[in-house]
């Protein structure tokens, strides 16, 4: 079966611009909507920043993340290997793929998209379900960050 080399998602977020940055690229809040533990942690472009998943059923999985691009307010990148939570495996040597997020403004709110491209580098015994897992993941995660901000815009977080 082809897999496509792109998954992308895009969701209106009810919240201000600046809100939306800030639970992309401020560590700690990406870490509460899309579940690591990045409490104390920071995003720098070119360093790669490690953190244990805290996602029921993925405990055991250390996320580990290579932030390649922060633009300001508009592009936030990272790479990364898909659905790696096989213990003891190394991924290492994989090709990682990569993960950008873009930030529009699109009345009444903001437009978010992602866009995780690379999949045809993902070794072939794998990448089928990698790619599965990650379309059924970016759905949630689009869902968790709508919801984290809306608990925002209410003041409960």
């Amino acid at each position: 079966m082809h897999v496509s080399d792109r998954i992308e998602r895009k969701v209106l977020l009810n919240a201000p611009r600046k809100k939306v940055w800030e639970a992309l690229t401020d560590a700690e809040q990406f870490g509460r909507w899309f579940g690591i533990a990045l409490k104390g942690k920071t995003f720098v472009a070119g360093e790669t920043i490690e953190a244990p998943i805290t996602y029921p059923g993925y405990e055991h999985v250390i996320w580990k993340a290579k932030i390649e691009r922060i633009l300001p307010q508009t592009r936030f990148s990272f790479s990364w290997h898909p659905f790696a939570v096989e213990k003891g495996f190394d991924y290492d040597k994989e090709t990682p793929t990569l993960v950008e997020f873009t930030v529009e403004d699109r009345a009444p709110g903001i437009l978010l998209r992602v866009v995780e491209s690379g999949f045809d580098t993902v070794p072939e015994a794998r990448r089928l379900k990698a790619f599965k897992m990650n379309s059924r993941g970016w759905d949630e995660q689009m869902r968790n960050i709508e919801g984290y901000l809306s608990h925002f815009h209410q003041g409960i977080a």
